[in-house]
């Protein structure tokens, strides 16, 4: 597995390098946003680690990029400890945020975590098959209905992994409701910081693929002061 580490600090590049080799990773680093895309689009890495602060252009900017074509894993390494903060960089699409200074067994645990559940792993290889909706864990495959019948799932989605893995488990579960916690807890893990409006933030990416109309959802709906749960 290939790891990138984007960070304008050469210790701590050094320290982060020695820890994930000794891992079992194959690591690449890069001190701008600038390098970091270069590198990002020769190596294809599996993640990145990402500083916030870096010159010229921010992490987020790079993440922001990454985002436009790839749902490659990335977790932001940053000293800005604010819940702003990490709910921007979350909100960009990264999977955790690592607030420095950091343990590296800490974060070699982070790196692990994340790649198991960046994958085709979404706690399940059931495929799922609905009149409007087939979703398929093995070849990351999804497909939706394009008509107003929801019938005949046509239309290929590009999905990134927590979209993926959040459509598959609430298709998996199709009429129950689930809250917020629940859903952190089975898509994101105990082991990574996300806010519950990240959750929102993903049914809301959800419903821009699968809904004719998004504003007013018919296929994940709110269950008020409960949560949210897919309709067959």
């Amino acid at each position: 597995m290939k790891v990138l580490i984007v960070d304008d600090e050469p210790t701590l590049c050094e320290t982060v390098e020695t820890k994930l080799r000794r891992e079992g990773y194959t690591t690449f680093t890069a001190d701008s946003a600038e390098d970091g895309m270069r590198l990002f689009k020769m190596v294809k890495p599996d993640l990145v680690l990402l500083d916030v602060m870096l010159p010229n252009r921010s992490g987020f900017d790079l993440c922001r990029a990454i985002r436009k074509n790839s749902h490659t894993p990335v977790i932001f390494l940053t000293a800005r400890a604010s819940e702003e903060d990490r709910v921007a960089g979350l909100d960009l699409g990264a999977d955790d945020y690592v607030v420095k200074p950091f343990s590296l067994a800490e974060l070699a645990a982070r790196v692990k975590s994340v790649l198991r559940r960046s994958g085709s792993d979404t706690g399940s290889s059931e495929a799922v098959e609905l009149p409007w909706l087939m979703i398929d864990p093995k070849t990351h495959e999804v497909k939706i209905a394009s008509d107003p019948d929801n019938t005949k799932p046509d239309t290929a989605l590009s999905l990134s992994p927590k979209e993926f893995a959040l459509l598959h488990f609430l298709a998996r579960n199709i009429g129950q409701v689930f809250g917020r916690d629940a859903l952190l807890d089975r898509i994101w893990g105990q082991d990574a910081y996300v806010s519950p409006r990240t959750v929102d933030v993903h049914v809301r990416w959800l419903r821009k693929h699968i809904e004719q109309d998004p504003s007013e959802p018919k296929r994940i709906v709110t269950v008020r002061g409960v949560g949210y749960k897919l309709v067959a």
